[in-house]
């Protein structure tokens, strides 16, 4: 029988929700409808799953809810974001979360969605089951990148070695996965919410009083399956290899990164063999031409990537992964 859990993202700083020379508010303990939006999040997912894990970024906070949720009769698991010193975040928030949980699936939630029904969460999950991740994509061709639902052996996986290349853009795990459903909100998900209320974050604080949902205008209207080859193992090896630039084991790195971009282009999984290319031009920095060829591919696996996504009408990624092929086009050096 497959299992479901779910991740409660209450980590964030919340940086749109401040007012300018007022002491930090913390959004998830802002009081809605008689309740903190943190409870509202958990009492809608305990319908779907008893396996809830919040995920914060401090002891302190940890200490602070859990005095909320037993004030509200609630139990939930905790975990605390592992520390880095260069990255942060939802892919670091996620990670955490992940490793605390021996479900098979699992949906991620911030903690400013208080209206996600229940049905809609189910929904999710079971629409995930047999992908590594499955996320509403609207007809606009913009994506929820905080509540999706993923495998979760394959969810470890993708965060891990995000987390070690420290890669910390949330759409950033949609574009990792091997295979990936993308669910039109105006399917199925319209027959539980007609109102798509399930998708009101509580952003800023005029946000309380006047709810706003996603725009649903716009070309797409249908659910899309991606599928990439993979080896879970040159993940691993990836990991391995930023471990050995870590350590200054230069030639090994180089050797490493080589093998991954050779591996992940004869799968065609262009995010992935871009990345690959990009880690082996940081060992060759003193290596001009070496290290500009590593970036040309680099460069050329992101065009290939969003010349998928703009096939399908994947509006968000494909921007994102021009924005990576430019970025590698303008480290490349001049050789006269």
């Amino acid at each position: 029988m497959t299992t479901y859990a779910a991740i409660v993202l209450a980590g964030g700083i919340a940086q749109r929700f401040q007012t300018k020379n007022q002491p930090w508010q913390d959004k998830a303990l802002v009081e809605f409808e008689g309740k903190p939006l943190l409870i509202h999040v958990i009492q809608n997912l305990l319908p779907v799953t008893k396996e809830i894990v919040v995920s914060v970024n401090d002891t302190e906070r940890k200490a602070k809810y859990l005095q909320v949720l037993e004030s509200h009769g609630l139990n939930a698991k905790f975990v605390v974001d592992q520390k880095s010193n260069s990255i942060s975040g939802p892919v670091v928030a996620i990670m955490s979360g992940l490793e605390g949980l021996s479900a098979d699936y699992c949906l991620t939630v911030p903690v400013d969605m208080p209206f996600l029904k229940p049905q809609v969460a189910n929904f999710m999950l079971k629409a995930a089951e047999g992908f590594d991740l499955a996320v509403p994509m609207w007809p606009d061709g913009t994506t929820e990148t905080l509540l999706m639902a993923l495998e979760q052996k394959s969810g470890l996986e993708i965060t891990k070695t995000l987390f070690a290349l420290n890669k910390s853009r949330a759409d950033s795990m949609i574009r990792a996965a091997s295979t990936v459903l993308l669910i039109s909100p105006l399917k199925e998900i319209t027959a539980l919410d007609p109102k798509l209320s399930s998708f009101i974050n509580i952003n800023q604080k005029e946000d309380l009083t006047k709810l706003k949902t996603r725009n649903t205008e716009g070309s797409v209207k249908y659910n899309i399956a991606l599928a990439n080859e993979m080896h879970w193992s040159d993940l691993r090896r990836l990991r391995n290899g930023q471990k050995m630039l870590n350590e200054n084991n230069i030639k090994e790195a180089q050797a490493t990164f080589a093998k991954c971009t050779e591996s992940f282009e004869a799968q065609k999984n262009h995010f992935w063999a871009a990345i690959s290319a990009e880690k082996l031009a940081q060992t060759t920095p003193n290596q001009t031409e070496y290290s500009n060829q590593s970036l040309h591919n680099a460069a050329k696996n992101y065009q290939a990537e969003a010349k998928i996504y703009q096939e399908e009408g994947c509006r968000q990624l494909a921007t994102q992964a021009l924005a990576d092929k430019e970025w590698c086009e303008s480290k490349i050096k001049a050789t006269t």
